[in-house]
């Protein structure tokens, strides 16, 4: 992947006007019915949606302050349009996508006409930004609630012209990760490709500062039905990975910083495959799973360790560390894509606090 930027290529971010579930929807599952199959029909039902007062249309474009907390961790952020057709060499995917769910995720989007949340981007911002926003959130919120899930959200409308002019030039030369949403971000930019011209030149995103109010990093496990602690054993003896049997739990999630931890229902060891990665997810994809003559499509994976180690009884649990930001940012500006399912960052934002409808322009 060529992580230089293209000549004239810019972080450019536009205002636009947000569409709102109303607050009372927002975080119930019942508002996932307007987001349903057959995507063809979304935009009639957001039209119905719309005419009963369960959405919101804001009346003037604006940038948006989106700072929302969840179990006492709070996320601040900037939300707005993402010029794509300027955003080369400016935001980097972290991790690999399968074409044919991008595929699937552009025709999806396309029958919706709808960005129904915004792809999570992270980077280090200038100190220029973080004091406008801080300026903004010191000033009382155009929009605060607790939703039906239990986020608070937060939102202030940006649309003094100086304000928004500072914010744009202060970020024209980010370099942006994408946190969360890669499959829907190649799917934006292959819309784009298609329809050069549109609405499809612009993408919703909320951009994070990891200087400010970072997200949480999160492994993401591994389980691997019928995998046996005695086949990795003999495949590290081979390879001359560091194989250590543990006598307890304790002892070995002791490691998990920076080792692999390994339990198959009764019993303990951890990992530290020979020359590997410094990410270990990488290690375990690119060089292990082979070794062990593991599939990619075998694997089961899960967003916590309690997950994984419930299923270690049918195989075998792997437990990851986290990766920090430097090292996932580090990778994807590189152009080294991590495995899919890599890392989770959280919390992320409920779905139709900010959205775009494409037909409002």
């Amino acid at each position: 992947m060529d992580t230089t930027p293209a000549t004239g290529s810019r972080f450019a971010l536009e205002p636009f006007r947000a569409l709102r579930l109303a607050d009372s929807y927002v975080g119930d599952p019942i508002a996932n019915r307007v987001f349903a199959r057959p995507y063809r029909s979304v935009p009639g039902r957001l039209r119905d949606w719309r005419r009963k007062r369960h959405l919101r249309l804001d009346p003037r474009p604006a940038l948006y302050l989106h700072e929302y907390t969840s179990a006492g961790v709070t996320i601040r952020g900037l939300v707005a349009l993402l010029d794509l057709t300027r955003a080369s060499g400016r935001v980097f995917p972290h991790e690999d996508v399968h074409a044919d769910q991008v595929r699937q995720l552009a025709d999806r989007m396309s029958e919706m006409s709808l960005n129904p949340a915004p792809i999570l981007l992270m980077h280090r911002g200038p100190a220029t930004v973080r004091e406008v926003l801080e300026s903004t959130a010191a000033h009382p919120p155009d929009l605060v609630y607790t939703d039906r899930a239990d986020q608070l959200q937060r939102i202030w409308r940006i649309t003094d012209a100086g304000v928004q002019a500072t914010l744009e030039d202060a970020l024209t030369d980010v370099r942006a990760v994408i946190a969360d949403g890669h499959h829907r971000y190649a799917a934006a930019a292959s819309l784009q490709a298609q329809r050069s011209g549109t609405g499809w030149d612009q993408t919703l995103v909320m951009l994070i500062d990891q200087a400010d109010t970072p997200l949480q990093l999160c492994a993401i496990h591994r389980s691997i039905p019928r995998l046996t602690l005695a086949t990795v054993e003999r495949v590290s003896t081979r390879r001359g990975d560091d194989f250590r049997r543990h006598e307890s739990s304790h002892q070995a999630l002791a490691e998990l910083e920076d080792a692999i931890v390994l339990h198959d229902g009764q019993h303990w060891a951890t990992l530290r495959p020979a020359g590997a990665s410094p990410l270990l997810v990488t290690a375990v994809h690119e060089t292990l799973l082979p070794a062990w003559q593991v599939r990619e499509d075998q694997l089961v994976f899960h967003h916590t360790a309690a997950e994984a180690l419930a299923r270690a009884g049918q195989g075998l649990s792997v437990l990851l560390p986290a990766p920090t930001f430097d090292q996932v940012a580090t990778s994807a500006r590189s152009g080294q894509l991590l495995p899919q399912k890599a890392t989770s960052f959280q919390p992320k934002p409920h779905v139709g606090v900010l959205m775009r409808d494409l037909r409002d322009g």
